[in-house]
């Protein structure tokens, strides 16, 4: 959804994704923002403040936080999307410039507040942006994004004056976070060390004052807020995105590393030795360490994350559940299930055991010092002790069809099988229901000749390679 172009059909004809990712493509040649496409921005992010407060108050509620992160076009944003809110008769509560979690911490420690909006590109590049909503306690996605499109089309709103306060979190949400630690001798924790990477993204100045509180030692890269990301894409999905992180670990003989995205609410890591923390691997010591206290629980991971985490949450007494990728939709998975910890391969991680159950990086950091106190190992050895698996990078299909391969696909399997197949847009093991099959084909040979041999293992079918697994495989889609 392209917020330049400007008039309120076009925001029904586009809401149809689960998050609204809002391209800023607006620059000129002289690197200068278009005023009248600006104007068209603030216009529709404007529509879509009044149209989730028309929402909002139909429904009972009166109140919104409001927060945004470091990108260039946050502000602007931000202050359109007020605009709409009151007008639509909502009162609003700024918290400012914030990582996802703050907000999502405004809207969940205040019963006065019914909903949230943040104003995020979270790790898309510098010229996009977004919002991230919530409504009431849940999410906000899906069915509701399009009918935020609706009345902004049929001009369908309600009418007021709301007024706009202004509520510092940052104290309060530290002191929460903090809490993660509790029951655990900070003393024995004196001798740790910790790197992490902000990757000049909205959770720095949280960081800063969190690593300040935290027994041990820490070392802090990239902290200050750059919308631009001058030293590295905030994504820590992306392993050359850990180089900067992986490098300080090295340096400084450090425990173990930790990264954040760019709006704070999904983590990356680094074991002492440089090795990646994939997130179903995070799950697996989150897990480990949960089902210590709550036997039986259920655990739920998107379909991306691999089978070593549901053998490892069974292995440990508790219940594993699959379920689709995307924050919002695992969110209320969490609530119909009462599950107490899920996680997605994405490196988002919800709690809700002992925390409020959206996604919180930081929260998930201080998580991660206290699984490794708690079960006796350090995160190099926990990280040491899980399989070795098969991956390959994940893979963007892009097709407009309905039924479709949808994008982001990515495999992470046993180096002992040899197919998957594809559902709903993830991959998943071989005995799964399947519209599209993966096969593996010897990679030694040309491009063209790759191409025919997956025709000739999938005939009358379209094929692409979309990964190769080693030196000898490479990984074929047909459909």
């Amino acid at each position: 959804f392209t917020l330049h172009r400007g008039r309120a059909e076009a925001i029904c004809d586009a809401m149809i994704a689960r998050e609204l990712r809002l391209p800023f493509h607006c620059q000129t040649r002289a690197d200068r923002v278009d005023p009248a496409l600006l104007e068209r921005m603030a216009d529709d992010a404007r529509a879509i403040g009044r149209s989730f407060g028309t929402l909002l108050k139909r429904a009972g509620g009166s109140t919104v936080a409001v927060g945004y992160d470091g990108r260039q076009s946050s502000p602007m944003l931000e202050h359109a999307v007020v605009e709409g809110l009151t007008a639509s008769g909502c009162d609003v509560v700024q918290i400012g410039l914030s990582a996802t979690p703050m907000l999502y911490y405004a809207e969940a420690s205040d019963a006065k507040v019914d909903g949230g909006i943040q104003i995020t590109g979270s790790h898309n590049p510098p010229n996009y942006n977004g919002f991230k909503m919530v409504f009431q306690g849940r999410p906000f996605f899906g069915q509701d994004i399009q009918r935020i499109g609706e009345i902004a089309a049929s001009g369908d709103w309600e009418d007021g004056a709301g007024t706009v306060s202004e509520r510092p979190v940052m104290d309060s949400y530290i002191e929460r976070l903090l809490e993660g630690l509790d029951g655990i001798d900070r003393t024995a924790l004196a001798s740790l060390k910790v790197g992490w990477d902000a990757g000049n993204g909205a959770a720095g100045p949280a960081l800063e004052q969190l690593v300040a509180k935290l027994p041990g030692e820490h070392h802090v890269l990239f902290a200050e807020v750059d919308g631009t990301f001058p030293n590295h894409h905030p994504d820590p999905t992306v392993e050359e995105n850990l180089e900067d992180l992986r490098a300080l670990v090295a340096e400084k003989g450090l425990d173990f590393g930790i990264a954040f995205d760019g709006d704070g609410d999904r983590i990356g890591a680094i074991d002492g030795t440089g090795r990646v923390i994939w997130g179903d691997q995070l799950l697996m010591i989150y897990a480990q360490d949960l089902l210590q206290r709550r036997a039986g629980a259920t655990i739920i991971a998107d379909v991306k994350a691999s089978r070593a985490l549901f053998d490892h949450v069974e292995a440990h007494g508790g219940k594993p559940v699959m379920w689709k990728t995307g924050h919002s939709l695992i969110k209320s998975k969490m609530k119909e299930t009462g599950a107490p910890l899920a996680g997605e391969m994405s490196g988002h991680v919800f709690f809700a055991d002992t925390y409020y159950g959206y996604d919180d990086a930081l929260y998930a950091g201080v998580r991660l010092i206290a699984a490794s106190a708690r079960l006796g190992h350090s995160v190099t050895e926990l990280r040491g002790a899980m399989p070795d698996m098969v991956n390959t990078p994940p893979a963007s299909v892009n097709s407009r069809s309905s039924g479709s391969v949808a994008g982001n696909s990515a495999v992470r399997m046993y180096s002992s099988e040899d197919s998957c197949r594809f559902t709903a847009g993830y991959l998943r093991p071989a005995r799964t229901p399947w519209n599209v099959r993966l096969t593996l084909c010897n990679s030694r040979s040309t491009s063209r000749s790759r191409s025919r041999r997956g025709s000739q293992l999938c005939p009358n079918r379209k094929t692409a390679i979309v990964g190769v697994l080693s030196r000898s495989w490479c990984l074929v889609i047909c459909r």
